[in-house]
């Protein structure tokens, strides 16, 4: 089943690189979005993830079914990949 993942990011936010990191070395391929260069993407950020934090990884499989990681949760994200 494959998978689209989105990683929204800041510049100099150390728990992005860490969760792009992660996805790297898991194999995944991932569209980044950094939430500063585009200010229309950080709210739609915020209105996935109820929150004005980042990274916030969406995970959407096949079926359409979304899974929203706020911060470096690498349970919660490897749950989502799985």
């Amino acid at each position: 089943m494959s998978k689209k993942i989105t990683i929204y990011t800041t510049n100099n936010c150390a728990y992005c690189v860490m969760v792009k990191k992660y996805l790297t070395s898991k194999g995944h391929v991932y569209e980044e979005v950094n939430v500063e260069l585009d200010p229309a993407r950080r709210q739609e950020a915020i209105e996935l993830s109820g929150a004005m934090t980042v990274p916030v990884t969406v995970v959407i499989d096949d079926r359409g079914q979304r899974d929203i990681t706020i911060g470096a949760n690498y349970g919660k994200l490897a749950s989502a990949l799985a």
